[in-house]
């Protein structure tokens, strides 16, 4: 791997963890800086895998509540409730995943104008959400009913089109049911847990054939600026949307998704 391809490797790590946890599609912004900088994984794996950086940044950040929930798991009914609630929430994703994955794979990630309508519209979406959703009747993450839980799982594999945004998706699913902005965010992080290890997981399966020790080099560089980035963002961003919500992050959605859009336009 030469110096350039770390370079972009290591941007892209950045990126990664900077948007993964922030409802503006980080697997978008990742394809459309990867088109524009000339950077072609192989499989398009280097763009799912690197998100287990942003997984190990979730563990550190909350290793202390998620070993406690499965501490009293065994006599805490509460406790087996917030586990059952996250896979409940995490078994549509499964299903639909692995039947639409090579459809994801070879087409939707090779469409770079998609990745850029999607952001501009589901920046649309965030603003209209962030000013209208309903009075807040679910504050604690840890309690959402296995129901809601559920309707935010399938909601969330609205995310399998690049642009879309999985933290988006679930961000905005939750407002809408009722959750507080910071619940909202929170539940999106303890969703990504599973949902983000098993893209992983099977998107290595699936291209471990045309992984060479270069395409390793470039997920490992990727990964370790992915995991160091997002541990900062998730220390930051639920303080932030607790006080200002997501408007910011609506507004970053459509300027980057116009940009690109009319790059793209342009034959760039």
């Amino acid at each position: 791997m030469d110096a350039q391809t770390t370079l972009i490797a290591a941007f892209l790590g950045i990126l990664e963890g900077l948007t993964e946890f922030i409802p503006v599609s980080s697997t978008g912004h990742l394809l459309l800086a990867g088109h524009f900088l000339g950077f072609d994984s192989a499989g398009r794996t280097f763009e799912v895998v690197i998100q287990l950086g942003a997984v190990l940044a979730l563990l550190v950040v909350y290793f202390g509540k998620l070993w406690q929930v499965f501490r009293d798991a065994p006599h805490d009914p509460a406790a087996r409730r917030f586990i059952l609630s996250v896979l409940v929430a995490f078994l549509p994703a499964v299903v639909i995943g692995v039947l639409a994955h090579d459809f994801i794979k070879t087409v939707l990630f090779e469409t770079p104008r998609l990745i850029a309508v999607m952001l501009v519209l589901g920046g649309v979406v965030l603003l209209f959400v962030d000013r209208m959703a309903p009075e807040p009747r679910h504050p604690d993450a840890t309690q959402f009913p296995i129901r809601m839980s559920l309707a935010l799982g399938f909601i969330q594999c609205l995310a399998m089109i690049p642009g879309v945004s999985r933290s988006g998706a679930t961000i905005v699913g939750a407002l809408m049911l009722g959750a507080s902005k910071r619940a909202a965010a929170e539940f999106s992080f303890f969703l990504s847990l599973p949902t983000m290890a098993g893209a992983f997981a099977y998107d290595i399966y699936q291209n471990r054939d045309v992984l060479d020790a270069g395409a390793v080099s470039e997920i490992a560089v990727g990964l370790i600026c992915a995991f160091i980035t997002a541990v900062l963002v998730v220390r930051w961003l639920l303080d932030f949307v607790s006080r200002r919500g997501y408007a910011l992050f609506g507004w970053w959605r459509i300027i980057v998704g116009s940009v690109a859009f009319i790059a793209l336009s342009m034959g760039l």
